[in-house]
């Protein structure tokens, strides 16, 4: 009974520092914000209770100022997320496609498209605000342009798609090559002998047999891009015309970067930012996710 007893217990003092740090980290801060988002609170003062007024005045009053935050950065959040989303699914797959057929080129290209993931984003836009600039960046030299990149539309939308592709796709891409190689080399032999051409092979043994690694590939890109705060911050600024200010721009702001903090409206936008994260989510696993007859 003692040995039985201490086996049983011993998963729990592996799991514990991991069970700590969750809730010390994740749980506590996210219950901590949710009350925030039902107070009046500046960060110093103690926060005073004002019940649903916050929400009332994101949702429910055009003439607020924090009403046009709202709603404008929930939509350039969106866009961004349409924008890039695909990009950071579909391209990722096809070069790790790409990849498994040239086995020998396998290593060398896996680093130099993994490789930009490593880097911190004030590094990334370092590089490509180099890239886009207007008079000695190297696309409008090649390309003969005078194109302001991040200072205009579409092509502020374009730049930020960009410079997030080729800052993310490196994840994505290793575990789709990781889902390929699990793949049985008899399934594609059969579609061989049946003379199925690589089209045909594509879709009907490789993404079905990589149906859950790209369910979990899009949930996660999703959130990812969600949350998205250092592209436009850095890049464009929110501009032109806050056209690429995003939700969590407006978020910091409030809470840290002006002169009198808003932590309740604040805390009350990263609320509904949550939510809309948490819908969206559960639509992908929804309609993603593998039926069973």
């Amino acid at each position: 009974m003692k040995n039985s007893r201490n086996t049983s217990f011993a998963p729990w003092l592996f799991l514990a520092p991991h069970l700590i740090i969750f809730g010390v980290f994740f749980l506590i801060p996210i219950f901590f914000g949710v009350y925030i988002s039902f107070t009046e609170w500046d960060l110093i003062s103690s926060p005073i209770f004002v019940g649903l007024d916050n929400y009332k005045e994101l949702l429910l009053q055009p003439d607020s100022v924090f009403y046009e935050q709202l709603h404008n950065g929930l939509k350039n959040t969106f866009l961004f997320v349409l924008f890039t989303v695909p990009f950071c699914i579909i391209v990722p797959l096809l070069l790790a496609a790409a990849l498994n057929t040239k086995p020998v080129l396998w290593k060398v290209f896996q680093s130099l498209f993994y490789l930009p993931s490593l880097f911190a984003i004030s590094a990334v836009i370092i590089i490509w605000g180099l890239m886009f600039n207007v008079t000695y960046g190297p696309i409008n030299n090649i390309f003969n342009l005078e194109t302001v990149w991040t200072g205009t539309q579409p092509y502020a939308w374009i730049a930020l798609v960009a410079v997030t592709v080729w800052w993310t796709i490196g994840g994505n891409m290793i575990i789709y090559q990781a889902a390929l190689n699990g793949i049985p080399k008899d399934y594609y032999e059969a579609a061989d002998i049946d003379g199925a051409s690589s089209f045909q092979k594509f879709m009907k043994i490789t993404l079905p047999s990589i149906r859950g690694q790209i369910l979990y590939t899009v949930v996660i890109t999703t959130i990812a891009q969600f949350n998205v705060y250092g592209q436009p911050l850095m890049l464009t600024g929110g501009g032109p015309t806050d056209s690429t200010r995003v939700l969590l721009m407006d978020i910091q702001q409030n809470a840290f970067g002006s002169g009198q903090s808003i932590a309740g409206i604040s805390s009350a936008m990263a609320v509904i930012l949550g939510l809309c994260i948490m819908v969206v989510a559960s639509l992908q696993f929804f309609f993603l996710r593998e039926k069973k007859n």
